[in-house]
């Protein structure tokens, strides 16, 4: 339950803009500090004090593009948003030291969108579809 004088205090640290921005994508007013940034843009957010979130809310992503969708945060940034990981990656020694030089560059998933994956067909089609023949009236 979110309490009346939690969103207005956060209302006041954050600004309007930064209000109607949240408002907007999140659904709620939170103010915290910043904790780090991934590749695109998406910036991550915390806030420890117990009396200003909800437990288990306290960690949020502010995404860079438009449409939020869970796919556009990198593992890295995942595990530490869910608590798998106590320290955020850009404090944690064991992420920084844990990118090899095989591991493709992560990327989010395209899945209804242009850039998705379409498999091509070579296989003959059992039905051909019945095309008229237009013949000329003389």
């Amino acid at each position: 339950m979110v309490s009346l004088a939690r969103y207005i205090r956060n209302i006041r640290r954050t600004g309007i803009k930064q209000w109607w921005h949240q408002m907007q994508y999140i659904g709620d007013a939170k103010a915290g500090t910043l904790v780090g940034a991934d590749q695109f843009g998406n910036r991550y957010f915390e806030n420890l004090s117990p009396e200003d979130e909800v437990p288990g809310r306290h960690r949020w992503v502010d995404f860079a593009q438009h449409y939020n969708n869970a796919t556009q945060v990198p593992p890295e940034w995942h595990s530490w948003l869910q608590h798998i990981r106590h320290l955020p990656p850009t404090e944690d020694a064991v992420m920084k030291e844990s990118s090899p030089p095989w591991k493709a560059p992560w990327v989010e998933n395209l899945t209804g969108t242009r850039g998705a994956y379409r498999p091509y067909n070579t296989v003959v089609p059992k039905i051909i579809a019945w095309q008229p023949k237009v013949m000329v009236r003389g």
